[in-house]
């Protein structure tokens, strides 16, 4: 059972409610087939202590298994499969919360969430490196922030003037390489307003609009190989 508050104090000051799981369990129903995508981005810009994105990562994982099978055993995931998969799994959840507390809770349940089903499906081969890209790739997709202002905060959740950034990841060389771009929150939200489906929904993909008319700017670009110890770092 999720606690749905920590404080009064918290709740005066920030309107801190966490929601249930039976409420998470619900409106993920809602959208049920893109929960179970590996690949299928989730934004979550209230995410508290990562309720939604616990679930969200739960079901993720699941469905890495199946697409992982192997078609020499056809029972069990093939485990450098189920790696890469796991990997967009984690890559594809974002999230953005006003206070510090939350984001690093966020960021180590998820890791957890994680951890778990890969060291379940590695066992022997389960690699030091992708647990380490696993973490910072954590730290660059929880942050800490105002999703109304698009701005980084400080400790007492004023606005720093820092834009808020996100990392687009990807695995296109079907090999152990991780591409990452980065963009600000502001200009993913801009390109991708103009899509159809957010007029038509209210929702969108924040990168929708990288292969649109709307595109963008790049802030930065890198390749890493996620077995490599430490090749994430700049």
């Amino acid at each position: 059972m999720v606690r749905q508050i920590k404080s009064r104090q918290r709740v005066a000051a920030h309107g801190e409610v966490f929601t249930g799981d039976r409420e998470v369990t619900a409106m993920l129903d809602l959208v049920k087939p893109e929960t179970e995508r590996v690949d299928s981005r989730f934004l979550e810009p209230a995410c508290g202590d990562g309720n939604f994105m616990a679930a969200i990562l739960e079901r993720k994982l699941a469905a890495a298994r199946i697409l992982s099978v192997s078609p020499r055993t056809k029972k069990s995931p093939d485990p450098l499969e189920f790696e890469k998969n796991s990997l967009l799994s984690v890559a594809s959840i974002y999230g953005v919360d006003l206070l510090l507390d939350n984001v690093i809770a966020a960021r180590d349940r998820l890791y957890r969430i994680w951890e778990r089903e890969y060291e379940s499906v590695l066992e022997n081969e389960a690699d030091d490196a992708c647990r380490d890209t696993v973490r910072f790739i954590l730290s660059r997709n929880v942050v800490c922030g105002n999703a109304l202002t698009l701005m980084c905060v400080d400790e007492n959740q004023k606005d720093t003037g820092e834009p808020l950034v996100f990392s687009e990841w990807s695995l296109p060389f079907n090999d152990t390489r991780v591409q990452r771009k980065d963009y600000s929150f502001a200009e993913l939200l801009a390109a991708a307003s103009g899509e159809s489906d957010f007029r038509r929904t209210g929702q969108t993909d924040i990168f929708a609009g990288l292969d649109g008319q709307c595109e963008p700017v790049l802030l930065r670009q890198y390749v890493f190989d996620y077995r490599k110890e430490n090749s994430y770092v700049r």
